[in-house]
């Protein structure tokens, strides 16, 4: 059995047009697809403006217990864009890293404008937090980098040692 087996997490979409009902998101849903095939319990995305409202989000999603938070939206250079604002003081250490994989894959897919993504990645309490781009492609590039990384980083939050393998 996997060891985020039931572990509940959490997705927040900042869109400001999909919050208003302009359309639908489509970024939440694969996020929430990801998780729950991870093994995670996480119920369907939390749609919200960008800015504050984001914030808000992940603090409730961190507050009732959520192991994981991926948001999508917000992390670019907009005027509006501004989840990895709202979402660095949550933050107890960050894990630049993850953010750093999740940009240069995006660059190794062909879409040079990735390095424009300001998303942050870190550790809220007992829950990981990553931010990730708005776009479907942003997201996908995201997702094959974080699922192998996101069931041992949430195990190491926990407690969990390093896998041990022959010296």
């Amino acid at each position: 059995m996997s060891a985020v087996a039931g572990l509940p997490a959490a997705v927040v979409v900042a869109s400001n047009r999909a919050a208003a009902g302009v359309y639908d998101d489509t970024t939440g849903p694969l996020l929430v697809e990801a998780l729950r095939a991870w093994g995670f319990a996480t119920p369907d995305p939390v749609v919200v403006p960008d800015g504050a409202p984001v914030g808000e989000a992940v603090d409730s999603a961190v507050r009732a217990g959520a192991r994981v938070v991926l948001t999508t939206g917000g992390t670019g250079l907009t005027p509006t864009d501004r989840t990895p604002e709202v979402t660095r003081p949550l933050l107890d250490r960050e894990v630049p890293g993850i953010a750093e994989a999740i940009r240069a894959a995006g660059v190794a897919k062909g879409v040079p404008t990735a390095v424009l993504s300001r998303g942050l990645a870190g550790v809220a309490g007992h829950c990981l937090v990553v931010n990730l781009p708005g776009s479907r492609g942003g997201v996908k590039d995201a997702l094959g980098v974080l699922a192998d990384v996101v069931p041992h980083a949430v195990d190491q939050i926990g407690g969990g040692d390093h896998p041990r393998t022959g010296d």
